[in-house]
């Protein structure tokens, strides 16, 4: 009995240095397991700012190489100016490979066009005078079917959402009409026309309104009605050039029907730091 008694502080001894042992052990392990959660944690942290970094670089980059783009494209749009010539109304010139006419109106100089488009039927856009002054054997006039049935020659008839090429000059016909005026019904299927000239896409609006269409129009130069009365007001026409978001933008349909140059700089002075304007003088 007194030997068992002797054993029993060496075997707690021995207990207490595998308790501590034990203890050590596990303190060494939990460590081992922190240290490396905490370098993870660090890893992932440093791999997580460093991607961050990256996709922020990159992120600039492309915003540094789309406005060098969109600068690039404003120049092409400005030097395509020099071959677009107003003549008052809707009545445009325009010069490259192929001589393009718009609604021709109150034409002083005969001239020899390639192509014609005429946007509706009424008198100050669809004038068979005035088409004559400028058609020879080779033109091609595209219009709608009602206007065809006042002219001759070679015609193309078409409505909203045809596309046709006309001696490799790609045009689009699209929606142009009236919403809070009765002048032009939707109903009669008069058009604007979007067509591409040394790789500029050219929107003629023709007599309309402020439209849900013109959001999805893709235009690099816009060609917009101000004046109000029979089409959009200044004030819409600025609506119109924000939602189609062109390079440049040229006011018309003032100073023959109705409207006056102040309709044209009223535009202008609105969207400026938006959308350039230019506005052309008559020829």
């Amino acid at each position: 009995m007194h030997r068992a008694k002797e054993g029993a502080p060496k075997n707690r001894k021995i207990f207490g240095i595998l308790d501590g042992g034990i203890l050590l052990f596990v303190f060494l392990i939990v460590s081992i397991v922190i240290s490396t959660s905490v370098s993870g944690i660090e890893n992932a942290q440093r791999a997580l700012a460093s991607e961050y970094e990256t996709k922020q670089f990159l992120t600039f980059r492309s915003s540094l190489q789309l406005a060098e783009l969109q600068k690039q494209k404003t120049k092409e749009v400005r030097k395509m100016l020099k071959n677009i010539t107003w003549l008052g109304h809707d009545t445009f010139k325009i010069v490259d490979e192929k001589t393009i006419y718009t609604d021709p109106f109150q034409i002083k100089k005969s001239d020899t066009a390639d192509i014609i488009l005429i946007t509706h039927e009424h008198y100050d856009h669809c004038s068979p005078e005035d088409v004559k002054k400028i058609q020879g054997p080779n033109t091609t006039i595209v219009t709608t079917a009602d206007c065809a049935r006042k002219l001759r020659g070679n015609i193309k008839t078409v409505k909203p959402g045809d596309r046709i090429n006309v001696s490799g000059v790609e045009i689009e016909a699209v929606p142009s009409y009236n919403i809070n005026k009765p002048f032009h019904p939707k109903a009669n299927g008069w058009v604007g026309f979007i067509f591409i000239v040394q790789g500029q896409r050219i929107y003629i609006a023709g007599d309309t309104d402020y439209i849900p269409e013109m959001k999805n129009f893709k235009v690099d130069i816009a060609l917009l009605p101000v004046s109000g009365t029979y089409v959009m007001t200044a004030e819409e026409a600025v609506k119109a050039a924000l939602d189609i978001k062109p390079k440049l933008t040229i006011p018309m349909h003032y100073g023959a029907i109705v409207g006056s140059e102040s309709d044209a700089q009223r535009f202008k002075d609105m969207l400026k730091g938006k959308v350039d304007v230019e506005i052309l003088k008559k020829q």
